[in-house]
């Protein structure tokens, strides 16, 4: 039996993970990036890089988006519907404004191509171990034919409803993960300001009734002090944090603690840390808190 071919679109962070995984379960995997060094290691994990989204869309009847902003989806949606065949079905994995993917939906109809709304949770580093959810929405026959393919790369997969619940679901989210974030890293440097080895406060707390998922997976990069390997480079996830923000304005929706959380964010990315991943916002508490740590860089 033929292998099905599977295009993505985006081999950043999570695309190349998502890729990896694809490619591991047994899919033909074809892929493209604007940035070309990219294509190159998806041809050493096991795919074939492509010069276009055309190509992607020529090649592959269910293609896989993970981009970085409004603009990448509507370039991408206006390049599939110039080439993908009738039936493909795009799976969109970003984390963007609702109406921004309802715009790329409309544009492939005309083209009878199904973009399903389906963000992801879970870090680059789950995604390399397929620890991912996804939360799909839209027409929920085209979900049905993509979960063969959802399987290779997450952990469990979600149909939510209507297109653009998925977005909704990925916004609660990710409001839990910009809150758990900042209060691992706040435990962390109370433990270290009294004394505590970081070491001993991540393996002690972590599966107590105090630690959460957050605290386990960047725990130990705030035990290090170092945050160069990013999973979710803080100049990324001030964009996540502005879509969640204004979600919840537009619901006349209180977020204390989510608009607690920001500043910190805010303040990574005044210390340079832009780069590097969200963890470092243990680094902005440690600073605050009178006992930075020599960094690794």
């Amino acid at each position: 039996m033929a292998q099905q071919t599977v295009g993505m679109i985006g081999i950043g962070i999570m695309g190349s993970a998502m890729s990896a995984n694809l490619a591991h379960a047994g899919f033909n995997v074809v892929g493209y990036d604007v940035i070309q060094r990219r294509g190159a290691e998806l041809a050493r994990s096991g795919g074939v890089a492509a010069r276009s989204p055309r190509e992607v869309a020529r090649r592959a009847e269910i293609v896989i988006t993970s981009l970085p902003s409004a603009h990448a989806l509507a370039e991408v949606a206006a390049e599939l519907a110039a080439s993908a065949k009738r039936g493909t079905i795009v799976i969109e994995t970003s984390t963007l404004p609702i109406p921004v993917k309802q715009a790329a939906r409309e544009v492939l109809a005309k083209r009878s191509v199904v973009l399903l709304d389906c963000p992801l949770s879970g870090t680059g580093a789950q995604a390399r171990v397929k620890d991912l959810l996804i939360y799909v929405s839209g027409d929920r026959a085209a979900y049905r034919k993509t979960i063969p393919v959802l399987s290779g790369f997450t952990s469990a997969n979600y149909y939510i409803g209507p297109f653009g619940s998925g977005s909704k679901m990925k916004f609660v989210a990710n409001l839990l993960v910009a809150i758990h974030n900042v209060a691992a890293a706040e435990a962390m440097v109370l433990g270290m300001k009294a004394g505590l080895d970081p070491a001993m406060v991540l393996k002690v707390v972590a599966g107590g009734a105090g630690g959460s998922r957050m605290f386990q997976v960047r725990g130990p990069m705030m035990v290090k002090g170092d945050y160069s390997e990013a999973t979710m480079k803080n100049e990324v996830w001030q964009k996540d944090m502005t879509i969640i923000g204004d979600f919840a304005r537009e619901l006349d929706c209180p977020t204390p603690l989510f608009a607690a959380s920001a500043p910190i964010y805010n303040a990574a990315m005044a210390m340079g840390l832009g780069k590097e991943d969200t963890g470092a916002v243990c680094a902005v508490l440690e600073k605050l808190a009178g006992n930075p740590r020599r960094r690794k860089r």
